[in-house]
């Protein structure tokens, strides 16, 4: 279930510490514009939608929150693999700026939501390939290449709903 690009994520098996690429992947996985936030901006998006009888935009806004919450699960994996507990703050293993679901966008109408949304995902792939662009550690790099594909097809997917939201309100 979810929204994701269709091909396998990398094995994380063979991943041994690296404190170097712990400190670049971690913001990623509980920053302010990290996974968790997306995991629960879209979660309070899609309870707000199916309350106003938009099933299908709540639905297709949980459907990628779900994979946001597989992408959590990869992440705190690769965290711990990398040598530092799973904590939610940007900075393991450090117990210091921990998250905050102030970063959460709680704008209530559809359009503001799906707006953000686009923004968060494009930010979000900006993050990812700023990683990637600092990793040396490749069997790492290949896990934030697959993150990407699901990022970019949640950027196209909140594209067209916003696409169908304006085509609905003329």
């Amino acid at each position: 279930m979810g929204l994701k690009f269709d091909a396998p994520y990398p094995p994380l098996d063979e991943i041994t510490e690296d404190y170097q690429s712990l400190r670049l992947v971690s913001p990623a996985y509980a920053g302010k514009e990290g996974e968790l936030t997306s995991v629960l901006q879209y979660v309070y998006q899609s309870i707000l939608l199916g309350a106003n009888g938009m099933q299908k935009e709540s639905k297709l806004i949980m459907d990628i929150a779900v994979t946001e919450m597989h992408h959590i699960e990869i992440l705190g994996t690769l965290i711990t693999k990398l040598g530092a507990p799973p904590v939610f703050t940007a900075c393991p293993p450090y117990p210091v700026g921990f998250y905050s679901a102030s970063y959460v966008n709680y704008v209530k109408n559809p359009f503001g939501m799906i707006g953000a949304d686009i923004i968060a995902e494009r930010a979000a792939l900006a993050e990812y390939q700023r990683i990637l662009n600092s990793l040396t550690n490749q069997k790492v790099c290949a896990v934030i290449e697959r993150i990407i594909e699901d990022e970019k097809t949640h950027v196209s997917a909140l594209e067209a709903l916003f696409g169908e939201l304006k085509e609905n309100e003329m």
